[in-house]
């Protein structure tokens, strides 16, 4: 295999060039002399058949092929740099990227500002987040697709190696738009009678698993979301029914937006937990999943 023409050496010295301004400036900052560096650049320009620099003035100003040649050799730069501190990183126990995975019903905004403090502190450290629905949380997990859910939904897999601690409980409420025929009723309904309604429901995500069902209204009229954010939407445009979590959805509450259908039989409270593989040794992940914990 032929060695390519552009070292990283080479890259160096165009970068410390184009900062300077000069071949004495740049060869200041590498401690080398300037011949040096003109030997590097004229051996690039002669193997690539181009002209990197131009001669304004006392000043070195890169032609446009060099400055694409530069932009681009920069990412490779910074890529190496990276790649520098991520083995280091790894060496000392820091995994380099934390993959996250969160269940659409969890608000997950209060996580975010929990991130923000983890990365102030490990700048090196990738933070990978996706959202998923019921089993399709847990899969996510057991196929080791992730390192961390956040609010994973009960029940707790019977899957060994999985250390899952409840971080939130929340009240779904059935809930339609102002105009719906159910937000007429002046008294309690039985849930049995909401099935001649549309009702919208969110897929679960999982791919190999059994999907699971959480909170469905049997009917003949269903559809079909992705997410609960899609869900909170379709509800608010007056698509169908639903049950949502009171969290989610309180300012639209407040706003009149959405209406609260009384049951007979209140849903009851639906646990959340955070959990992750306990063969999972990361000093990353262990630090955030304390910060997490603390949080809440």
């Amino acid at each position: 295999m032929n060695t390519p023409p552009i070292s990283i050496e080479a890259l160096l010295v165009l970068d410390a060039i184009e900062h300077r301004g000069s071949y004495a400036a740049a060869a200041e900052q590498l401690n080398k002399v300037p011949s040096a560096l003109s030997y590097i650049v004229n051996k690039l320009e002669e193997q690539l058949n181009v002209t990197l620099f131009q001669r304004q003035g006392r000043r070195a100003v890169l032609t446009p092929a060099g400055k694409h040649l530069l932009t681009e050799g920069r990412k490779v730069l910074n890529a190496i740099n990276n790649l520098s501190e991520q083995t280091q990183t790894i060496a000392n126990g820091w995994e380099p990227r934390i993959r996250i995975a969160y269940d659409s019903i969890f608000d997950i905004s209060d996580v975010f500002k929990n991130l923000q403090l983890f990365l102030n502190e490990h700048k090196n450290i990738e933070i990978d987040i996706k959202e998923e629905v019921l089993n399709g949380t847990w899969e996510a997990l057991i196929e080791d697709d992730v390192d961390l859910v956040i609010g994973a939904p009960a029940p707790v897999p019977n899957q060994k190696g999985i250390r899952a601690v409840k971080i939130a409980d929340i009240q779904n409420v059935l809930v339609v738009h102002p105009s719906h025929p159910l937000a007429l009723l002046k008294t309690p309904i039985e849930p049995s009678e909401l099935g001649q309604y549309t009702t919208v429901i969110v897929h679960d995500s999982a791919k190999q698993g059994i999907p699971w069902s959480a909170n469905l209204i049997e009917g003949n009229q269903r559809f079909y979301v992705s997410s609960v954010s899609q869900k909170i939407t379709a509800i608010l445009s007056a698509i169908g029914i639903g049950y949502l979590p009171v969290n989610l959805i309180a300012e639209h509450i407040k706003a009149n937006k959405l209406h609260v259908v009384e049951l007979t039989e209140p849903r009851p409270t639906q646990d959340l937990y955070l959990a992750w593989k306990i063969t999972n040794k990361g000093k990353g992940l262990k630090q955030l999943t304390q910060i997490i914990l603390n949080s809440v």
